[in-house]
């Protein structure tokens, strides 16, 4: 049976707060559980690592189990992704994609998927390495605990099997994303191609929430208005909305935030802070008076975040300790009026 904490986590994902009128969907059964599930992708490990195709598919199967017990397998395509963490001088192991085909993933855990990212463990034989992928699952867990206007994600623990023979089994946590397809088909909303977005346009209660959740993970490697140079909108941020109406830029990939704390993580230098585990605020002015009603919300929510980290038993305790007292020192800023406003309301764009 769920035990107290459970059922506190469980509510906030029911009721978490849009932000907005919105009428948000349901996620597909993949992302509705949040109990870790058991995978294994046979592919040609070798070719995969060595030559990190960004674009061609490799062939492989995954498998996995029912709950009925039953086993399923898949044939997919598989190919690297991802710009930093796919430099193997940054993550020997990068990040995933997996093309699965319709015809086979109707009726199973998997139907509606069609290409998912697969965010693994940048390194072999790595407890750190491990355990950032389970500190960045969790900060979408946040999010997700604060809005349904948010990426979800599901905790895999996957062998990796090399079908060219050249590798041993590797047994490693990894998580998958929602497709922003499937994000916008639950909002109701379709994506945005754009260049650029207007601060005025976004919808304000929402972009100050995830102003504000960027602030409390440590991460300042976004954009909700602007991509790199050279790229659409926006970075890390995919946008949702339609023409005149609030738009609706929903964020992901937290690996250089504080929470995650990654050895390769480092931030801009045109912030001016040495390391990630600052803290700078990075929200718009514009939308800086639902500030008072976004801490309220930060604060009812505390107990279930901080129960995110309680019952993650894939979390070492030395890493549950880390994190949970970084998270404290958000909440001494957004528990102290005059912190709140030193730190967060005079340091608006």
């Amino acid at each position: 049976m769920l035990n107290c904490r459970n059922l506190l986590i469980a509510a906030a994902l029911l009721f978490a707060a849009p932000s907005a009128a919105l009428e948000v969907g349901e996620p597909d059964p993949l992302f509705q559980g949040n109990t870790v599930i058991g995978i294994t992708i046979t592919a040609p490990m070798k070719t995969l690592l060595g030559e990190r195709p960004n674009e061609t598919y490799l062939r492989g199967t995954l498998s996995y189990e029912e709950a009925d017990g039953r086993v399923v397998d898949f044939d997919i395509g598989i190919r690297t992704r991802g710009n930093f963490r796919r430099e193997a001088r940054v993550c020997p192991f990068p990040p995933l994609r997996i093309n699965f085909k319709k015809s086979e993933v109707k009726g199973t855990l998997f139907r509606e998927q069609d290409k998912l990212k697969l965010v693994a463990h940048c390194r072999d034989n790595s407890d750190r390495y491990e355990q950032n992928i389970i500190k960045e699952y969790l900060a979408y867990r946040i999010l997700n605990s604060l809005t349904d206007i948010s990426y979800r994600v599901r905790l895999v623990r996957v062998t990796y099997r090399d079908s060219e023979q050249k590798h041993g089994d590797r047994l490693r946590y990894a998580f998958f994303i929602e497709h922003k397809r499937r994000v916008s088909q639950r909002l109701g909303l379709p994506v945005i191609s754009t260049e650029r977005v207007r601060t005025a346009e976004l919808e304000g209660a929402y972009s100050d929430l995830t102003s504000l959740f960027q602030y409390m993970i440590g991460n300042t490697d976004f954009s909700p208005i602007a991509g790199p140079e050279g790229e659409d909108c926006c970075h890390n941020s995919t946008v949702f909305g339609r023409e005149g109406e609030p738009i609706y830029s929903v964020p992901y990939d937290f690996d250089m935030s504080g929470l995650v704390d990654a050895p390769y993580a480092e931030p801009s230098p045109n912030f001016r802070i040495r390391r990630v585990t600052q803290r700078l605020y990075r929200g718009r002015c514009a939308y800086i008076n639902n500030l008072p009603a976004t801490a309220r919300l930060l604060q009812d929510r505390r107990d279930m975040i901080y129960a995110l980290f309680e019952e993650q038993n894939e979390l070492q305790e030395s890493t549950r300790t880390k994190v949970t007292k970084f998270i404290d020192r958000f909440y001494d800023v957004i528990d102290d009026p005059k912190k709140l406003r030193r730190e967060i309301e005079k340091r608006c764009i």
